[in-house]
């Protein structure tokens, strides 16, 4: 056991070392195993100040009891109003810039009219947002302040290995920034929250709320990742907590310096399932680990690099692929515009395949419309679906069905009443197949005495009849 102490502490001094001040009336940061008084504060002072709390205040609407009932309504001989009060919510966030670039989670800034930087030494400045993403729970902010910040730099998150000691520094419960310590628990880990991301480093170093947006730091003060999510039943820490990882984030603090409106994923034209033991066993793998091809759409970038059902794409770049959501985030950390190696196997034989990665084609036009009139659609705004309204749309953008989205739906409206919801598929009315916004916008110009609707809603069909 001292010699497992020894290969332990030995790292780490030397760490420490490299982030120690020259001064002499600073603590001496220890140099063995014999010197008790190991500490972290050498390297807390080289990136606390590049650590924010990030204020976001927000105006919620609270509907009155009486909106939308037509006796109050009719009594008073107005509509009831509504009131609005604000909402503030406190998060952490990472200088990255110096020039006061900023970065965090998007639920932290989320329906934000007003978001401020309160920087460790108690300076404070306003902030707009210049990109942020649902999806991948990121959102960048650009302090407004002609001065330059302390910036961390991005380390590889690739680089990162189970064991890692690390550091979490944030804002929790908003008592101040607060250091806590531990180690990288595990890498890959997906099914953590609700959405389409899937790739996260967790650690068990303490993050509890407030936290979200503030950095994960290596021993060499850099940034490796974005703490976003915690397991708990009790609202604090477990030790189990996640990061988004630093080459995810340096993907998308390009997209925002390129000006990007939104941040775009690769469009790859197919669909994929995690591989099981079973799966495995069957197609002659050693183990259950990659993403199974299990449909490809025609004339798409996957059909053009040669993938096909029944594949198992193990590695991107040479870099293995643990699950679908690893595939996913693999391929969006190439970037739009970029090509990857795609290492697939398939009869015990593996083939290197090469990607072209683009954005998802609006292949028709979207010819975006408000239905009106006396019929069930009437308040409904529609689209042609295609790959590229799809990915706006946050759907899965692999798939097949044809047909007409809903990409929102005006409140109180006919639509909104029968159940219409945004992302409801229209596939046919009245028995036609509505194939586009202009053949919709003519069928509902009928007077039927019955509406009959077809639509699909996350994979499932359904059928209505509407007087």
């Amino acid at each position: 056991m001292p010699n497992v102490r020894i290969l332990l502490a030995a790292p780490l001094a030397f760490a420490l070392a490299l982030a120690a001040p020259a001064r002499a009336e600073e603590r001496a940061v220890p140099q063995s195993r014999t010197e008790m008084q190991l500490s972290f504060a050498p390297l807390v002072k080289q990136v606390e100040n590049a650590v924010v709390n990030v204020y976001a205040e927000r105006v919620v609407e609270r509907r009155s009891i009486f909106d939308g009932d037509p006796f109050f309504e009719e009594f008073f001989g107005q509509r009831m109003p509504n009131r609005s009060e604000k909402q503030s919510s406190l998060g952490s966030g990472v200088i990255v810039g110096a020039k006061g670039i900023v970065v965090t989670n998007n639920h932290v800034i989320e329906g934000a009219s007003d978001i401020k930087i309160a920087l460790a030494d108690g300076r404070e400045y306003e902030s707009t947002v210049v990109l942020k993403d649902e999806r991948v729970d990121l959102a960048v902010l650009k302090i407004k302040a002609d001065v330059d910040f302390t910036a961390l730099p991005l380390g590889d998150s690739d680089a990162v290995q189970v064991g890692d000691l690390v550091l979490a520094i944030g804002n929790p419960f908003g008592v101040g920034q607060t250091v806590t310590s531990g180690i990288v628990s595990a890498l890959a880990r997906n099914q953590v929250r609700s959405g389409d991301f899937g790739f996260f480093i967790q650690t068990d170093a303490s993050i509890n709320p407030g936290n979200s947006g503030g950095g994960l730091i290596n021993m060499n003060g850099e940034l490796i990742g974005i703490n976003t999510a915690i397991f708990s039943r009790g609202g604090g820490s477990n030790g189990v907590g996640f990061a988004i990882p630093a080459n995810l984030v340096k993907t998308f603090i390009a997209s925002a310096e390129n000006g990007s409106a939104t941040f775009d994923r690769p469009f790859i034209g197919a669909t994929f399932d995690p591989v099981t033991s079973e799966v495995a066993e069957a197609l002659g793998l050693d183990r259950a680990r990659g993403a199974l091809v299990s449909q490809v759409q025609a004339g798409s970038p996957a059909e053009k690099a040669g993938m096909k059902p029944g594949q198992v794409v193990t590695a991107v770049n040479g870099v293995p692929v643990e699950h679908p959501d690893a595939l996913g985030y693999r391929l969006t950390t190439v970037g739009i515009g970029g090509t990857a190696r795609i290492t697939v196997v398939a009869n015990g034989k593996e083939e290197e395949l090469t990607l072209s990665l683009d954005r998802a084609p609006e292949t028709t036009p979207r010819d975006e419309r408000l239905i009106e009139g006396r019929n069930p659609f009437s308040g409904a705004i529609v689209a042609n679906l295609s790959p590229r309204v799809a990915e706006d749309l946050r759907m899965p953008t692999n798939r097949t069905t044809t047909g007409v989205v809903v990409t929102e739906v005006n409140r109180g409206s006919p639509a909104a009443r029968i159940g219409l919801q945004p992302r409801d598929i229209i596939i046919a009315l009245n028995g036609t197949e509505v194939g586009s916004t202009e053949i919709l916008a003519s069928l509902v110009t009928e007077d039927p005495s019955i509406w009959r609707v077809e639509i699909e809603r996350d994979g499932q069909r359904i059928r209505q009849f509407f007087r």
